[in-house]
């Protein structure tokens, strides 16, 4: 069998989701859903169509999922439209929070209309998420979205967190990745399962599709850790190192800061400080942090959770096709280069 077509997977999935997405937003109030068009990709400031924002890569595990139940893509498209709504609730919310002005090479939302702007628009996404979600033609639409309420409330402590752990300089690896479990791998998890709650799934294939994707949001967390140091800004749309930028300690620092020697001690003065850093020091604390191992370890550790992410579909009753799409989809959102 050949490779699945990735970029055709998500092409297919992006065409069944883009217009029940659109029906969604529709419902916002006008601010709302103008700053939520603009917000996706398919407005510009001026109100001029867009070119579209993103892969839509959590709807396509979504749909793929329903299939993997041996159900039609179409079963799993309330789950597919809510959780993408849920991803960017969430990316409203997080820019905002990190003061990010920039998604995408374009002006934020709450850069462009203000915080309260910003706050209101992922509110409302987050709720027209619940409603599409309960009213589903499925009779699982009630699981379907208890199971959409746990994954906001994970995403929300994983979130808060990442918040906590700014302010503290003890944060251990463990305690890192249970934060990303939470902010990154519980909408991934329920992403590629919530097409098989929808078509009424045997236990252990919704348990293993679950499984795919915690662990694939492990490694997607751990890749987007390193492309936020050794990421092109061609490519991930900010600024060279700017995760050190802001003293983030990401999952290859905080490596580095525990188990890094005499690296480690420099990264963690250099971390302590609060003076602007010039561009040689943002290169030096990079090389600090790959000299105490953060960047090796993260790189063999995403490849780690890859193989359990792709163990896990391995034992699970799918049709061979539906597998070998979700391990591709898996492979794209994990081989990013850094």
């Amino acid at each position: 069998m050949s490779a699945p077509d990735i970029p055709a997977t998500l092409a297919r999935c992006r065409d069944l989701v883009t217009p029940a997405l659109q029906e969604a937003v529709d419902r916002l109030d006008r601010a709302s859903r103008e700053q939520s068009s603009y917000h996706l990709g398919w407005t510009e400031l001026d109100g001029s169509p867009g070119k579209g924002a993103g892969k839509a890569v959590r709807p396509a595990l979504a749909l793929l999922s329903a299939e993997a139940a041996g159900a039609p893509a179409g079963t799993g498209l309330p789950g597919a439209v809510a959780v993408e709504l849920v991803h960017n609730f969430s990316l409203l919310h997080d820019d905002l929070m990190d003061g990010d002005t920039e998604r995408r090479h374009r002006p934020t939302v709450w850069a462009r209309w203000g915080a309260p702007a910003a706050i209101l628009a992922g509110d409302a996404m987050l709720a027209v998420a619940v409603e599409v979600l309960l009213e589903a033609d499925s009779p699982y639409a009630a699981v379907a979205t208890h199971l959409l309420s746990v994954t906001v409330r994970e995403l929300v402590r994983g979130q808060a967190e990442d918040v906590e752990f700014e302010g503290r300089s003890d944060v251990g690896v463990e305690e890192c990745l249970a934060m990303a479990a939470g902010k990154t791998g519980s909408l991934l998890a329920t992403s590629a399962s919530i097409g098989s709650v929808l078509a009424g799934a045997p236990a252990p294939v919704t348990a293993a599709l679950a499984t795919f994707g915690l662990e694939l949001g492990a490694a997607f967390q751990l890749v987007d850790d390193l492309l936020g140091i050794w990421g092109d800004p061609a490519v991930t749309g900010k600024p060279v190192l700017s995760d050190l930028r802001s003293r983030k300690k990401s999952l290859p620092v905080t490596y580095a800061l525990h188990h890094g020697g005499a690296a480690g001690r420099e990264l963690a003065d250099w971390l302590a400080g609060t003076d602007e850093s010039t561009e040689p020091e943002l290169h030096r604390a990079a090389a600090l942090v790959a000299d105490g191992g953060g960047r090796g370890w993260a790189a063999a550790e995403a490849r780690r959770r890859l193989a359990l992410a792709e163990k896990a579909l391995a034992g699970a009753e799918m049709p061979d096709t539906t597998r070998a799409e979700l391990v591709a989809l898996g492979r794209h959102l994990a081989d990013r280069e850094f």
